[in-house]
């Protein structure tokens, strides 16, 4: 008898890692001239607070959008999606 298959991918569980760890903050919090808020990511990308969202909605907003394009890159096909892909 063979082993069950595993429902979740190895491919997908190391997309996720991929994500998680291609997409960590860097450095040290900046204080911006007028009162913003930033810090850098590992991707390059400068996270910042704006007008209505805070720099911990930036960076919990990057990091899902990081594990979404992860996973849906890797994802089988014919999987039912809720956003079309590719995009």
């Amino acid at each position: 008898m063979s082993d069950p298959v595993e429902a979740v991918s190895a491919e997908m569980r190391h997309a996720k890692v991929r994500a998680a760890t291609e997409h960590t903050t860097v450095g040290q919090v900046t204080t911006t001239a007028d009162g913003r808020v930033s810090i850098a990511c590992a991707c390059g990308m400068d996270l910042t607070n704006g007008p209505t969202w805070s720099l911990d909605e930036h960076i919990r907003l990057h990091r899902a959008e990081a594990r979404f394009l992860a996973l849906a890159a890797v994802a089988p096909e014919g999987i039912p999606r809720l956003v079309r892909w590719p995009l």
